[in-house]
């Protein structure tokens, strides 16, 4: 089958038109959108940090049995998630530009392709600026339709769409109202990359100065009917990085008055800085994540490092999850398959405290010896030397017996 299945589009019944609200012109008067954002060095950071923290993480699909769950290899979905979603990507890829598309625009799209039985044979991304998202006005049944490239003289209604079933789209949406479309989290707080993006245009355009704030050329006569000469004559001398430092020659009593507020007296550095944790606050970064340890110690670092796996990665994953399951798996597989990551490698702690962990867990019977050594990736002990023995601290006993062991009767 193709990879699209083509229909005329409707326009009228868009759930999508949310999409777009919120990017253009912020208050600081730079223009926000997917783009300029990720040009912004804090913004970048944030999007990379959440995106390849879930991407590393060991994503399998797991079948239920009595004696608890196992991983699924034969099952099909396995090697696509796992491994491969397509002959062009890894599983690293996918999910790392998936997280990037719902960090940036708030919503993942994902083509499903399916052979002739129906079975799913591999995942392809969809950009999210291309997708609008539709219910048809009969059925009131999803649809999705993807636009092709567009420009001003071919704008989208002109240059076609094509038109995807429910069933042929994983869509994850981020934060919304509707819970069907996500908003962008960088459009809905624009404001704040806006004011970061000015900072960094002022501090290049103060450079690119040669670090000399702008002024007035003050001259005691009459200029005459060309002032600009002069004006060009100055800058083509003075302005510029690679003329900073020259002696300035003035003549016929032309004098020089700075009239622009030095970087300090405007807190240059400070607003930057507050820029910086403004946007980590918006991703939910810790700030040392992303370059700032101002805050930072060796006494909180790891604790930071481990609310950021609980209260940032651990809701994104919990809502792939469970997108992953609705997609990708079947009414009757729901029943006996579930797809999950597994954190544990982010929640790992340092070398010491995972031993001191393993340790309670050998001394109170919930641990073997072996579980510990798949954990550390070490070869197992063999089952006749007590590698899967599960073992408890003989010095514990109930409270009923306490006293039993010193003879009742030689009271």
């Amino acid at each position: 089958m193709g990879i699209f299945s083509r229909k005329k589009p409707k326009a009228d019944n868009s759930l999508s038109t949310s999409r777009s609200i919120f990017w253009g012109g912020s208050s600081s008067g730079t223009f926000v959108n997917e783009n300029t954002a990720m040009q912004t060095a804090a913004v970048y950071a944030c999007v990379r940090v959440i995106s390849e923290a879930i991407a590393c993480l060991p994503l399998h699909i797991y079948r239920y049995e009595d004696t608890g769950a196992k991983i699924a290899p034969e099952h099909r979905l396995y090697k696509l998630l796992h491994t491969a979603p397509n002959p062009e990507m890894t599983s690293f890829i996918l999910r790392e530009t998936i997280m990037g598309h719902l960090l940036i625009w708030g919503n993942a799209y994902l083509q499903i392709l399916r052979d002739g039985a129906g079975r799913i044979v591999a995942l392809y991304p969809l950009l999210p600026n291309k997708m609008d998202v539709n219910r048809d006005d009969k059925t009131r049944e999803i649809y999705y339709t993807y636009w092709r490239d567009s420009d001003e003289t071919h704008p989208r209604e002109k240059s076609g769409g094509v038109v995807l079933r429910k069933d042929d789209v994983l869509h994850i949406p981020g934060l919304s109202f509707d819970g069907m479309i996500g908003y962008s989290p960088i459009a809905l707080a624009k404001n704040a990359v806006g004011m970061a993006i000015a900072t960094e245009n002022y501090g290049a355009g103060f450079f690119a100065n040669g670090a000399n704030p702008g002024g007035v050329l003050e001259h005691p006569n009459t200029v005459g009917k060309n002032p600009e000469k002069i004006r060009d004559a100055w800058e083509a001398l003075y302005k510029g990085a690679g003329n900073s430092n020259k002696v300035a020659v003035l003549e016929d009593g032309l004098k020089f008055h700075t009239v622009s507020i030095p970087p300090e007296q405007a807190q240059f550095l400070e607003t930057r800085k507050f820029q910086l944790n403004e946007i980590a606050r918006i991703f939910r970064v810790p700030p040392h994540m992303i370059g700032d340890l101002e805050k930072s110690s060796f006494s909180n670092i790891e604790q930071q490092s481990l609310e950021f796996v609980k209260y940032t990665v651990d809701p994104w994953v919990v809502r792939l999850e469970q997108s992953m399951c609705q997609s990708l798996l079947s009414d009757s597989e729901q029943d006996r398959y579930f797809i999950k990551f597994n954190l544990d490698g982010l929640l790992r702690g340092d070398y010491e405290t995972r031993m001191r962990g393993y340790s309670i867990g050998i001394q109170n019977g919930f641990m073997s010896p072996n579980d510990v050594r798949q954990l550390e990736n070490f070869n197992e002990i063999p089952d006749e030397e007590g590698g899967n023995n599960y073992m408890v601290n003989g010095n514990m006993v109930k409270l009923s017996d306490v006293g039993a062991a010193y003879g009742a009767g030689n009271m």
